[in-house]
Protein backbone atom coordinates (compact mmCIF):
# COMPACT_ATOMS: atom_id res chain seq x y z
CA UNK A 1 0.00 0.00 0.00
CA UNK A 2 1.17 3.33 -1.00
CA UNK A 3 0.58 6.49 0.93
CA UNK A 4 -0.69 9.77 -1.13
CA UNK A 5 2.65 12.34 -2.45
CA UNK A 6 1.08 14.82 -0.48
CA UNK A 7 1.49 12.41 2.79
CA UNK A 8 5.02 11.83 1.32
CA UNK A 9 5.72 15.14 1.23
CA UNK A 10 4.18 16.36 4.75
CA UNK A 11 5.96 13.66 5.99
CA UNK A 12 9.23 14.82 4.31
CA UNK A 13 8.58 18.42 5.28
CA UNK A 14 8.13 17.35 9.10
CA UNK A 15 11.67 15.55 9.17
CA UNK A 16 13.51 18.54 7.52
CA UNK A 17 11.75 20.23 10.15
CA UNK A 18 12.98 18.73 13.01
CA UNK A 19 16.23 18.20 11.79
CA UNK A 20 16.83 21.59 11.32
CA UNK A 21 15.51 22.38 14.73
CA UNK A 22 18.23 19.91 15.91
CA UNK A 23 21.01 21.68 13.83
CA UNK A 24 19.87 24.99 15.71
CA UNK A 25 19.86 23.60 19.04
CA UNK A 26 23.10 22.22 18.52
CA UNK A 27 24.69 25.21 16.60
CA UNK A 28 23.18 27.35 20.25
CA UNK A 29 24.54 24.49 22.59
CA UNK A 30 28.23 25.17 20.41
CA UNK A 31 28.10 28.50 21.00
CA UNK A 32 27.02 28.24 24.68
CA UNK A 33 30.01 26.26 25.58
CA UNK A 34 32.70 27.90 23.34
CA UNK A 35 31.49 30.96 24.96
CA UNK A 36 32.36 29.25 28.35
CA UNK A 37 35.94 28.55 27.12
CA UNK A 38 36.52 31.88 25.84
CA UNK A 39 35.47 33.93 29.38
CA UNK A 40 37.91 31.10 31.26
CA UNK A 41 40.62 32.24 28.79
CA UNK A 42 40.14 35.50 28.62
CA UNK A 43 39.96 36.06 32.60
CA UNK A 44 43.31 33.71 32.87
CA UNK A 45 44.85 35.68 30.33
CA UNK A 46 43.94 38.98 32.03
CA UNK A 47 44.64 38.09 35.33
CA UNK A 48 47.97 36.91 33.99
CA UNK A 49 48.88 40.20 32.35
CA UNK A 50 47.13 43.39 34.84
CA UNK A 51 46.90 40.83 38.38
CA UNK A 52 49.97 38.92 38.13
CA UNK A 53 50.39 38.84 41.85
CA UNK A 54 46.96 36.97 41.78
CA UNK A 55 49.04 33.89 40.71
CA UNK A 56 52.01 34.18 42.35
CA UNK A 57 51.70 30.99 44.52
CA UNK A 58 50.48 29.00 42.28
CA UNK A 59 53.26 29.87 39.02
CA UNK A 60 55.83 29.08 41.97
CA UNK A 61 54.36 25.82 42.78
CA UNK A 62 54.75 24.50 38.82
CA UNK A 63 57.86 26.27 38.85
CA UNK A 64 57.38 28.89 36.44
CA UNK A 65 58.81 32.61 36.82
CA UNK A 66 56.94 35.36 37.73
CA UNK A 67 58.20 37.47 34.70
CA UNK A 68 56.25 34.86 32.13
CA UNK A 69 53.01 35.93 33.06
CA UNK A 70 53.59 38.52 30.64
CA UNK A 71 54.26 35.94 27.55
CA UNK A 72 51.81 33.46 28.88
CA UNK A 73 48.96 36.43 29.07
CA UNK A 74 49.15 37.45 25.53
CA UNK A 75 49.40 33.89 24.18
CA UNK A 76 46.35 32.98 25.62
CA UNK A 77 44.38 35.98 25.06
CA UNK A 78 45.59 35.23 21.31
CA UNK A 79 44.25 31.91 21.25
CA UNK A 80 40.98 32.75 22.97
CA UNK A 81 40.89 35.14 19.89
CA UNK A 82 41.46 32.77 17.29
CA UNK A 83 39.41 30.33 18.77
CA UNK A 84 36.47 32.41 18.40
CA UNK A 85 36.98 33.78 14.74
CA UNK A 86 34.79 30.94 13.00
CA UNK A 87 37.34 31.46 10.10
CA UNK A 88 40.57 30.69 12.64
CA UNK A 89 38.36 28.43 14.89
CA UNK A 90 40.24 25.05 14.16
CA UNK A 91 43.57 26.73 14.53
CA UNK A 92 42.52 28.57 17.80
CA UNK A 93 41.17 25.39 18.93
CA UNK A 94 44.57 23.27 18.87
CA UNK A 95 46.60 26.31 20.03
CA UNK A 96 44.43 26.02 23.21
CA UNK A 97 44.23 22.15 23.49
CA UNK A 98 48.16 22.27 23.35
CA UNK A 99 48.06 25.24 25.75
CA UNK A 100 45.83 22.97 28.44
CA UNK A 101 48.16 20.28 27.91
CA UNK A 102 50.63 21.97 28.92
CA UNK A 103 49.11 23.00 31.50
CA UNK A 104 47.69 19.62 32.96
CA UNK A 105 51.82 18.35 32.02
CA UNK A 106 52.75 21.67 34.42
CA UNK A 107 50.67 19.96 37.13
CA UNK A 108 51.57 15.96 36.45
CA UNK A 109 55.05 17.46 36.59
CA UNK A 110 54.83 18.42 40.62
CA UNK A 111 52.82 15.27 41.15
CA UNK A 112 49.39 17.09 41.31
CA UNK A 113 47.52 14.21 39.89
CA UNK A 114 43.69 15.07 39.67
CA UNK A 115 44.37 18.41 41.11
CA UNK A 116 41.03 20.99 39.98
CA UNK A 117 43.76 22.96 37.75
CA UNK A 118 43.88 19.59 35.54
CA UNK A 119 40.51 18.68 36.09
CA UNK A 120 39.46 22.28 34.71
CA UNK A 121 41.98 22.12 32.83
CA UNK A 122 40.85 18.69 31.11
CA UNK A 123 37.41 20.03 30.90
CA UNK A 124 38.07 23.28 29.11
CA UNK A 125 39.96 20.96 26.44
CA UNK A 126 36.86 18.47 26.11
CA UNK A 127 34.46 21.81 25.67
CA UNK A 128 36.74 23.52 23.17
CA UNK A 129 36.20 20.68 20.59
CA UNK A 130 32.77 19.66 22.07
CA UNK A 131 31.55 24.04 21.12
CA UNK A 132 33.32 23.23 17.88
CA UNK A 133 32.06 20.13 16.66
CA UNK A 134 28.60 21.57 17.38
CA UNK A 135 28.81 24.71 16.11
CA UNK A 136 30.72 23.89 12.36
CA UNK A 137 29.65 21.60 10.54
CA UNK A 138 32.34 20.71 8.35
CA UNK A 139 33.81 19.17 12.14
CA UNK A 140 30.88 16.87 11.85
CA UNK A 141 31.24 16.18 8.73
CA UNK A 142 35.28 14.90 9.09
CA UNK A 143 34.10 12.77 12.45
CA UNK A 144 30.61 11.82 12.32
CA UNK A 145 29.81 10.45 15.35
CA UNK A 146 26.42 9.07 14.82
CA UNK A 147 25.97 7.63 11.26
Amino acid sequence: MRLPSKKVSETMKLHQVYKAVILHRALWAGWIMSGFVVIALMADGTIQLFAPAHIASMLQETGFSMDLTHVVGPIILGCAILYVIPVTAVLGAILVTGFLGGAICAHVRIGELGSPPEIISLLLGAMTWGGLYLRVAQIRAILPLIR
